[in-house]
């Protein structure tokens, strides 16, 4: 049903307003434009199909912005893509024999609807995807770039691998119970070649630069846990048997500590499970033993495996190997433990536990010593004392202070020539192998004389073949066509292999916003002279469901581009304000499309319209606040919308060219307000205030049209004029469709309205008076009026007296120079 509302059909309209948006290219911008640049840019989305509330959501507000920056005089940069690399295209792949690529296709086409749907623009003919053969050209000529500079590697690692997906996952995608988060297999550890790229070479500017980019803090923050940065040392410990005879093959490991200054107090060193020392240094009676533990670990999340809950004892392994204390010069028994990792550090830890509780939790249980290094407070008394101190029972570290024991802990070791300071992160080098088809080629080939060789440029994109069969089991067709693994070596042309994993799909989304710049160069990925109009992007839209992996590895790449030339020196951080919207919940529970708990913006936008659609999204809440769809009421927007429409067509009361009088000035004063209001609002995301604003301004001005003595016409029509002006970015059919019924152009080309200082000075204030809660007089004041005379003028009014009926009032509160409130 196409709904009307008073001569407004809302599907014609907005059907109308949004071809004539694409096809005039209104929002198309070239980087030649004279006007001060500014980039608005919503994150990569992936394309699941028709838009769900999230889109429509975090698109409103880009959209927003993009029309208001306009109307200020901006060109604005406001392009789209799709992230269309994925597992989903894969496994329907799978299921159904459909290639990705059809899938994704169509997908794309359903969203770019939607999209349009709600009004939002964009320059369209910026457009890029990620599976597009150009888009995969210059990943591939990325990647060589990095391979080239050290930044890409291939290493050995242990890996999440899920056998549902047949594929590896990065940490974030195991969930707590050590299931992978959209199969719901159970991960293994495997060992297995990954290519990985070098992201720690940038930890410290990683962690520095955060503090230069005007960001959620706790964005901010997630990033700095996320990089973990520590100062301590690092020292070797050999390997020795219980007497503290070195071992016959003489072993040793490294250490990381952050409180060298503990040492003595060392009862026990543990090593990560997966260590290499582990199946040397093991003794043949505890072999049987540790072979278990081992195996049983590495099936454990690492989620799991670096919690504090559970039993101590169930966490370690004694190996029947020792190490020698290097401050004592005594052996301390070598352990296993799941909360050690290879990747965190050197894969093996000092143990004090009279200075941390999970090393004095293991230390009790397994009854070894504990000895103080720290003296804690006369009055404590609990178990590990983790609190800064003197140091105690260290000898010649005895006395002194945290910082002084600290630098002379170090200072011993670097004469002994068995240590030294050193910074550690806890962030790791990116793995970006995925043994998936649906994704980028990583364009190298194997050569049993050349090793790994790179594809020349001349031969980019590497592309998947077509004729490929999808397994049941989920592994990569690209291992088994022949046609795509034999290759020839570029070096020696004799025969080679070509590498059959594909890229992680974050390496498509760390670069997209750059070639937005410049979309259509075929002698570069972007040009330096596009990057340096646009970048960084004022401002980025998004959920916080991407501060850790998208943000790290979007500013990783942007620095590592710079740094080899490929992108403006000066650019250092890709996006120069973050906004991360609310989520969309239903029930409570976040809606998604693998919980089935969607609402289609479809039956709305075919009802109500987009602009009602907009506008409650706007309404309901702050946009970083999470929402419930129960609490969003369309049909109060519709309705608020049709009163817009009455009164801008002249259907409220009655207007002339009469003289000004006091409600006539009150009226320009209020909209020079609104002005004001709704620029400070627009300005610092308060949306759903902005609306308050315009919904109270609309109400003002029914009173007006409608009083006694009716409007004054240039009055009326100025205030008009302002709202659909404010309003036009967030509703932008409506505004668009009255204006041009009023003027013949378009209020999105309007300059944006100023206010008016002389006329924000409100010498008079409308005062209404409330019996019980309920209107009852509406009174002009001075806006300086005390509580006192407010509350004068009020019980003098004759319609309250009616009210009272004699009875004198229980109470009175007074609210100068907006209400008083007499209570009887």
């Amino acid at each position: 049903m196409r709904p009307m509302v008073d001569g407004y059909d809302v599907q014609a309209i907005e059907a109308k307003w949004q071809q004539r948006w694409r096809d005039t290219g209104a929002y198309d911008v070239d980087n030649d434009d004279p006007r001060p640049p500014y980039y608005v840019l919503s994150m990569y989305p992936y394309p699941s199909g028709q838009a769900h509330m999230g889109h429509v959501r975090n698109y409103t507000f880009g959209d927003l912005i993009v029309r208001y920056r306009t109307m200020n005089g901006y060109a604005v940069l406001s392009p789209i893509g799709f992230d269309s690399f994925g597992l989903p295209a894969e496994n329907a792949a799978i299921r159904t024999g459909e290639h990705p690529r059809t899938y994704t296709d169509a997908r794309i086409e359903q969203l770019s609807s939607s999209l349009q749907r709600i009004g939002a623009v964009y320059d369209w003919r910026r457009q890029i995807t990620s599976h597009d053969p150009s888009y995969i050209r210059w990943s591939q000529w990325i990647f060589k770039r990095f391979l080239e500079a050290g930044l890409a590697y291939r290493a050995m690692a242990p890996v999440n691998w899920c056998p549902g997906c047949q594929t590896v996952l990065a940490n974030e995608q195991v969930l707590a119970d050590g299931t992978c988060e959209r199969s719901g297999d159970l991960v293994d550890k495997r060992d297995l070649e990954q290519w990985f790229f070098k992201i720690t070479d940038y930890a410290d500017q990683l962690l520095d630069d955060i503090d230069t980019v005007d960001w959620p803090e706790r964005v901010k923050t997630i990033q700095r846990n996320w990089i973990g940065r520590s100062e301590g040392a690092e020292f070797e410990m050999a390997v020795v048997d219980a007497d503290g005879n070195p071992h016959p093959e003489g072993h040793a490991f490294g250490v990381y500590t952050t409180r060298p200054d503990t040492s003595f107090g060392m009862t026990f060193a543990v090593l990560a499970p997966e260590h290499a020392l582990v199946a040397q240094i093991t003794s043949p009676e505890r072999r049987a033993d540790v072979d278990a533990f081992v195996d049983r670990v590495r099936k454990e999340a690492e989620f799991d495996r670096l919690s504090t809950e559970g039993p101590a004892h169930k966490r370690g392994i004694f190996t029947g190997a020792y190490a020698l204390n290097p401050f004592t010069q005594k052996p301390v028994p070598i352990y296993l433990a799941d909360y050690v990792l290879t990747t965190y550090g050197t894969g093996a830890i000092m143990a004090v536990p009279g200075q941390d509780q999970r090393d004095w939790d293991f230390a009790t249980s397994y009854d070894l010593s504990i000895i103080r290094t720290v003296q804690p407070p006369d009055d404590f008394d609990g178990e590990a004392y983790t609190g800064d101190g003197r140091a105690i029972n260290s000898e010649w570290l005895d006395g002194k202070e945290k910082a002084e024991a600290i630098a002379a802990a170090i200072a011993w070791l670097e004469a002994q020539g068995i240590g030294a300071g050193k910074v550690n992160f806890r962030l790791r080098d990116w793995l970006l192998s995925r043994q998936r088809f649906w994704g980028c080629p990583i364009p190298v080939v194997y050569c049993d004389g050349c090793g790994i060789v790179a594809v020349p440029d001349e031969d980019l994109p590497v592309l998947a073949p077509d004729d490929v069969e999808f397994l049941p089991t989920g592994e990569s067709p690209l291992k088994f066509h022949e046609g795509f693994l034999r290759a020839e070596c570029p070096t020696c042309h004799g025969p080679a292999t070509r590498e059959t994993d594909t890229m992680d799909t974050f390496v498509d989304s760390s670069w997209y916003f750059l070639r937005f710049t410049d979309p259509w160069n075929d002698e570069a990925p972007f040009g330096l002279d596009a990057v340096a109009r646009w970048l960084p992007v004022d401002q980025y839209i998004g959920g916080v469901e991407h501060a850790i992996l998208h943000l790290m590895y979007a500013r990783f790449f942007t620095k590592a581009l710079a740094d080899l030339g490929h992108a403006p020196k000066e650019l250092r951080e890709p996006f120069q304000q973050l906004f991360t919207q609310g989520t969309v919940r239903l029930g409570g529970s976040r809606m998604s499309k693998s919980k089935g708990n969607l609402v289609a913006p479809e039956v709305i936008l075919d009802r109500e319209g987009a602009d009602a659609l907009r506008l409650a999204h706007l309404f309901v809440s702050p946009p970083n606040d999470d929402i419930d769809w129960e609490a969003v009421t369309i049909e109060g927007s519709s309705r608020f919308l049709a009163r817009v429409w009455r009164l801008a067509r002249g259907e409220i009361g009655t207007s002339t060219d009469r003289e000004p009088m006091p409600a006539d000035t009150a009226i320009e004063q209020a909209t020079h307000h609104l002005i004001a209001r709704i620029t400070d609002e627009y300005e610092r995301w308060h949306y759903n205030t902005a609306v308050a604003g315009c919904m109270e301004f609309v109400n003002d001005l029914y009173r007006y049209a409608q009083s006694d003595e009716g409007a004054r016409t240039a009055t009326i029509d100025e205030a008009i004029d302002t709202l659909l002006q404010v309003m036009a970015p967030m509703v932008p059919h409506i505004t668009a469709e009255l204006w041009e019924a009023r003027h013949g152009d378009s209020v999105h080309t309007q300059t944006w309205p100023v206010a008016d200082p002389a006329k924000l000075v409100v010498a008079t204030a409308t005062m209404v008076v409330q019996v019980n809660g309920k209107v009852r007089d509406r009174i002009e004041v001075d806006a300086g009026i005390d509580e006192a005379e407010a509350t004068r003028l009020a019980l003098a009014s004759e319609k309250v007296a009616g009210q009272l009926d004699g009875a004198e009032p229980r109470k009175v509160i007074a609210r100068p120079p907006k209400l008083v409130n007499i209570v009887v």
